[in-house]
């Protein structure tokens, strides 16, 4: 199937996809815990009714059952020698079903190991490992590819870069977010689409986790920033335990009537995915039949991305500012920590700049002494790890750049792509491969254009060879090379002309390195106000500069008020708010400096709020922070100065890591932190407790904590959840025996019961999976263990954990602590 040829299938109306796999072959006779694929092998005919039943229901692309068909999920089942022999088998078992009546997709997903740096597995590994799977598939003879109920957008980039390394077959992506509304990684359904496109997938949608009533919202929140086809392929419901069986409720006929839903928000692409039969897709198509799905529209919006947020570059938007600090030019001190290899102030400044009001981080490791690419590597994961602004990539080596884009997990801008010829062929490739925006910098091989008529030659030029690779002008923001104006009196003139320019007549937005107009001149904050006003009004729309810089803050502030920008009122007030925050705090931290000095107390500390100064008590010391921040490698250092200071290793346990780690699990719970954050505070926390716990045994004060079992029931393999369960339980105290996942009940309450356990923890992913956490009641019953049971997972719900008589429910990691802290008490 070529790209052309799926193009026309989705314009031609509503692409009817097909419905469940693993819930229909389980109501068929497969046992839970088996190897999938292998068993679809060894009953054959079992797979060939369900998908013929699927074909003849309306179904238009067929999932080849390849789901879990990686070397590192068939590896659990000891099959993954057999990888490619499974994969193409399984290819021509659904092509046979399809009897060319049906596409076939080759199906991939996640592969449950943890990238880098949460876990061990680096980017480029991840990448071979989908490789290997594609390249079997494509050889089977796959019409198209499906990458689906993806968790984590950089998995889900790796995967798509290895199909497209492999072939040029089309290519649909689609997530499974949670109920917040976001993927299980914190990110939201725009920036999923925006990242995604960008790479070329050639459709973008969710599937899993709800019915097709609680997805319209994302539908259409997708549907805002596509230019190509959504795809939504839900569940039959919620499921329900039912005389011990789990079932979904949802009839074929509410699911096909809640479809149109769908269509109506935006899908062009519907399906069903756990508990929909080939009634419910019979249903759908002959609800849907008839619909007019919204049109595909082509990219209207300049959008950057991170994991976690998008920002848009708009020409009528307010003005924005890239932070320019994490450079290490004129920055002594920044130099030296690269030098060592150390990544504290790059961490330290990404958090400050946000707070400041930047909107995107330029990122630059230009210095000597260094790596420059291994240590651009490095800051990526850091920043990102501590800030959910997008990048701006910023170097002079074009393998820099890239090595940067493609971990990026997110939709960079790149600083910048020139005229020069040899780097343009370069740099315009690779920015087109990893879906980034770029800088034009009007310089050529003939150097810094000399007229103002010629740098607007060069920009015209570059945007010409720039749509020879696909970009648009909205992949592009034009820098308008300011020089300083104490060398070149018409220097702010020509700029502002270029912004016009480029507002007005190419209608691209513009970019500037602000403060070069004032390089050389006394008092140069005054200049550079005065610059930043003139070129807002005159088009400019962003500008590379510190944003800890508050009079410069303020004036880009007023100045957007002053234009009218969106919003820009509200921001204004904000903005002054914040302003006047920060300065009663820097007068604060002034006054305590002089009283620490022996110096006398003032007004400003008289007048403190006790009620709030106390709430915050905690934010200034080390050890909180650091936690809070999820700064593992400065930790020990941090609880050590806490030592010498005189506080007792379980003390600072007490009263520092345990209300950290509860500060951290607030945030989680408001959606501030999301899984990322959570793992680099737990991670941070379970390292300072490793160092202090022998320091508090050799003080004789070891403390008896409870002992918990936990484990993933049998059948399932999935453990992210329960892993994390318990490292933030030992992170408190507890005594965790982690079992590890696809564990009997018999093996569960034996060690209960010789561990003398309090409590047992019950992971499952699946709702297939489920009931087996029912076993492990009725068999903890029977052997009389006497402990808690609780259960928790992605597919359990408070209702299920009721029905089954577990003695509590637990929705996460945070949530988990507190259940275990209350059934204790």
């Amino acid at each position: 199937m070529t790209k052309e040829e799926f193009q026309k299938l989705v314009e031609h109306g509503v692409v009817m996809l097909d419905g469940a796999t693993g819930t229909n072959l389980q109501q068929a006779g497969m046992p839970i815990g088996v190897c999938p694929e292998q068993w679809i092998l060894e009953n054959r005919d079992v797979m060939l009714d369900l998908q013929r039943r699927f074909v003849e229901a309306g179904t238009q692309i067929l999932y080849a059952p390849t789901f879990t068909g990686n070397r590192i999920k068939l590896a659990e089942y000891g099959l993954e020698e057999r990888l490619k022999e499974i994969n193409g088998e399984l290819v021509r078992l659904c092509k046979e079903a399809a009897g060319g009546r049906a596409y076939v997709a080759g199906d991939m997903t996640m592969t449950g190991r943890q990238l880098y740096p949460m876990g061990d597995l680096s980017f480029d590994e991840l990448v071979q490992i989908y490789k290997e799977q594609a390249q079997a598939l494509y050889e089977a003879g796959a019409d198209l590819f499906i990458v689906e109920t993806m968790m984590s957008l950089q998995e889900t980039r790796a995967c798509v870069l290895a199909i497209k390394d492999v072939c040029d077959l089309p290519v649909m992506a689609s997530l499974t977010f949670e109920k917040d509304g976001r993927t299980l990684y914190g990110t939201p359904p725009e920036a999923a689409v925006v990242v995604l496109q960008g790479l070329g997938v050639d459709a973008v949608g969710l599937n899993c986790s709800t019915g097709p009533e609680d997805m319209v919202d994302t539908v259409r929140s997708m549907y805002a920033y596509a230019d190509i086809p959504v795809l939504a392929k839900p569940n039959a419901g919620l499921p329900i335990l039912e005389d011990g069986r789990t079932i979904y409720k949802t009839t074929p006929e509410e699911f096909g009537r809640d479809g149109r839903l769908l269509v109506e928000a935006g899908a062009r692409i519907v399906g069903g995915c756990c508990g929909t039969t080939p009634a419910h897709i019979r249903a759908l198509a002959d609800s849907v039949r008839d619909m007019v799905p919204l049109p595909i529209r082509a990219a209207m919006r300049r959008v950057l991305a991170s994991e976690r947020s998008v920002v848009e570059v708009r020409l009528d938007g307010p003005f924005r500012v890239v932070g320019e600090r994490i450079n290490p030019t004129g920055k002594k001190k920044l130099q030296a920590e690269l030098r060592e290899g150390k990544l504290d102030l790059v961490r330290a400044m990404a958090r400050e700049q946000e707070k400041n009001g930047a909107a995107i981080l330029d990122v630059n490791m230009g210095t000597n002494g260094i790596d420059e690419k291994e240590m651009m590597l490095r800051s990526v994961y850091e920043v990102t790890a501590v800030s959910g602004l997008p990048l701006c990539i910023d170097s002079s080596f074009p393998e820099v750049i890239e090595a940067a884009l493609r971990i990026y997990p997110g939709r960079a801008l790149i600083n910048s792509i020139s005229f020069e010829k040899e780097k343009m062929k370069r740099l315009l490739p690779v920015a087109k491969k990893y879906g980034a925006m770029f800088i034009l910098l009007p310089v050529s091989d003939q150097g810094i254009p000399q007229t103002l008529e010629e740098k607007h030659d060069v920009i015209r030029n570059l945007l010409q060879e720039a749509a020879v690779f696909g970009f648009t002008k909205e992949d592009v923001i034009v820098d308008g090379l300011v020089a300083t104006v104490g060398a070149s009196p018409s220097a702010a003139l020509d700029c502002m002309a270029t912004f016009s320019y480029c507002r007005h007549e190419l209608r691209v937005p513009t970019v500037c390195g602000l403060s070069n107009i004032s390089f050389g001149l006394p008092d140069r904050t005054y200049v550079n106000m005065a610059f930043l006003s003139m070129a807002i009004a005159n088009g400019l729309t962003l500008a590379i500069a510190n944003p800890s810089q508050d009079m410069l803050m303020n004036a880009a502030a007023a100045s957007n008020m002053l234009m009218n920008k969106a919003g820009s009122d509200i921001a204004y007030i904000k903005r002054m708010q914040y302003f006047d925050n920060k300065e009663i705090e820097t007068q604060r931290q002034r006054q305590a400096e002089w009283m620490a000095a022996g110096g006398f107390t003032g007004p400003i500390a008289d007048s403190a709020a006790q009620p709030a100064e106390a709430k915050d008590a905690l934010g200034d010391n080390a050890v909180y922070r650091a936690v809070l921040e999820g700064e593992k490698d400065r930790i020990v250092q941090c609880a050590q100065g806490e030592l010498q200071r005189g506080l007792a290793p379980e003390k600072i346990i007490d009263t520092l890591l345990i209300p950290a780690i509860n500060k951290v699990g607030e945030f989680y719970d408001q959606q501030v932190y999301f899984l990322p954050q959570l793992i680099a505070s737990a991670n941070t926390m379970e390292t300072a407790i490793a160092y202090l716990e022998p320091l508090i045994q050799h003080g004789g004060d070891e403390r008896e904590m409870a002992t918990i079992v936990i484990a993933t029931v049998e059948g399932d393999v999935h453990d992210i959840g329960k892993n994390l369960v318990a490292l933030m339980l030992r992170n408190y105290g507890y005594h965790v025996i982690d079992l590890g996942k696809d564990v009997p009940a018999a093996s569960i309450i034996e060690t209960a019961m010789r561990e003398k356990a309090s409590i047992v923890g019950l992971s499952a992913l699946m709702t297939t999976t489920m009931m087996r956490m029912k076993e492990v009641i009725a068999l903890a019953s029977e052997k009389q263990y006497t402990g808690r049971i609780i259960i928790g997972g992605a597919a359990v719900t408070p209702s299920f954990s009721d029905e089954i008589g577990a003695d509590g429910y637990s929705k996460d990691a945070a949530d988990c602590v507190k259940l275990v802290e209350k059934l204790l008490a």
